[in-house]
């Protein structure tokens, strides 16, 4: 099982780039990459997967802990030619004290060798104690090469080289120069989803195509062949049921942020997903239940707002009694207004709050909730997680009722999450199925209860 580790000395070091570069690259080869990111971030896999050809995992070890993450890996890892796996933050960065949450550690489970990006702008002979530190800081690290990014031209990265050479045996395997072309645009979260601009496909070609240049690829499949090997692991086998309800799951350019593990979860658990696209579709499809993803709304008010035939349909339908399971995105959507930038549009106006954009975070990092009594979707025994990061907050609200009371983090109000008005349950937490393995089958029943009801 050939893998390897995209690391960093810091955040913004370029590793997203480099990793998607990277896959594509690899592809062209004709080999098959299975990507995967540390921690709970839906934009970066966006990019990878587009780059890779093949759904991008995630790898998170508060919502997912440590054993649920190796099987994970192992799982997604088979009938695959090189598993790459993009970090984050810097490489022992954490929220653990002992860096048990860090890429180091992380490397250290999987038994991955790790390349460590370094972002060489404004520096020359002090990157030699930069990576004389992290290669020594832990004796047992994994880090077995050095890719350089923002190299300013040929005489600075041999001095970079020279200065690495005299102190490290570590190999340097690329140097990448700074290049407008590989640049992708980023917003307030990171970088634009590239499921809102099919156009931005085009970048990943510019970007594999500086990989192939600068970064010697063959020695990075040689160094990702040197991973140890892992215990052996039985494939699990899933048989898909036949469907007891259908679930109308909005995707499209606005909702974008959905776990691939969630999705193959419900279907197990007995749904049939049904896309609709919350721009362009004047009705909902026929289905038992709506699922609302995280996303972007505020970005789309305008085209959102003038849909107003879908709008109307998804308010009567609520008010009707159809489950809907919303997540931030999701909320802001179900709510009476948007704000965004001094401008102001209706939405669907179920939920009795308005929404506003601000310039800074809300609401960032992991949750820990506990359901209460008004919560009938779901019965989650003790303490569940789960991660947030939002811009909005809800303003005016009328009355609520809340389906979980918040014991880390912000949600709704820093006291409560998921907002009850009568079958909807609307949230800024988001749930990893691996984190809370009966969501989904609570998920289905409380559709077909509803089903049951009509």
């Amino acid at each position: 099982m050939s893998r390897i580790i995209i690391s960093a000395a810091h955040r913004s070091s370029g590793k997203t780039t480099i990793c998607i570069g990277l896959c594509a690259a690899l592809r062209k080869r004709g080999l098959i990459i299975q990507p995967f990111k540390k921690g709970p971030d839906y934009i970066d896999p966006m990019w990878l997967t587009a780059a890779a050809g093949k759904e991008c995992l995630n790898l998170d070890f508060f919502m997912m802990g440590e054993k649920k993450i190796c099987e994970a890996f192992q799982q997604a890892s088979q009938n695959t030619d090189l598993s790459l796996i993009e970090g984050n933050m810097g490489f022992y960065d954490g929220l653990d004290i002992d860096g048990k949450d860090s890429t180091s550690y992380l490397s250290k489970i999987l038994k991955t060798p790790v390349l460590l990006v370094i972002d060489a702008s404004r520096m020359t002979y002090g990157i030699a104690p930069l990576v004389f530190g992290y290669q020594h800081f832990d004796p047992d690290n994994l880090i077995s090469g050095i890719i350089l990014n923002n190299v300013a031209s040929t005489r600075h990265e041999v001095k970079l080289k020279e200065a690495i050479r005299k102190h490290s045996d570590l190999e340097v395997l690329g140097a990448i120069p700074r290049l407008p072309e590989i640049e992708i645009k980023e917003r307030h979260l990171g970088l634009i989803p590239i499921k809102e601009d099919l156009h931005l496909i085009s970048v990943i070609e510019s970007i594999a195509t500086v990989i192939q240049n600068y970064v010697d690829l063959d020695k990075v499949i040689s160094l990702s062949r040197y991973a140890f090997s892992l215990p052996t692991l039985k494939k699990q086998e899933y048989q898909i049921p036949s469907p007891v309800v259908k679930i109308g799951i909005s995707r499209d350019p606005v909702f974008t942020f959905y776990y691939k593990e969630n999705l193959d979860a419900l279907a197990r658990a007995g749904a049939e997903l049904v896309p609709f696209n919350t721009l362009t579709d004047d009705k909902l499809p026929q289905v038992d239940g709506l699922y609302f993803g995280g996303g972007f709304p505020e970005i789309f008010i305008e085209s959102l707002s003038k849909n107003k035939p879908l709008l109307t349909d998804i308010r009567t339908s609520i008010e009707q009694g159809i489950p809907v399971y919303a997540e931030c995105g999701g909320l802001m959507y179900l709510a009476r207004n948007i704000s965004y930038q001094g401008i102001t549009k209706e939405m669907v106006g179920a939920i009795p709050c308005d929404i506003c954009v601000y310039e800074k975070p809300q609401g960032h990092g992991y949750v820990i909730l506990q359901t209460t009594t008004k919560n009938q979707w779901f019965n989650f025994d003790g303490k569940i997680r789960g991660h947030e990061f939002h811009y909005s907050q809800i303003i005016n609200p009328v009355q609520m009722n809340f389906g979980y009371n918040v014991i880390r983090g912000k949600g709704v109000n820093g006291r409560h999450d998921g907002i009850i008005y009568k079958n909807v349950i609307a949230s800024y937490t988001h749930f990893h199925s691996l984190g809370v393995p009966q969501w989904a089958q609570q998920f289905v029943s409380f559709v077909e209860r509803g089903k049951a009801y009509k």
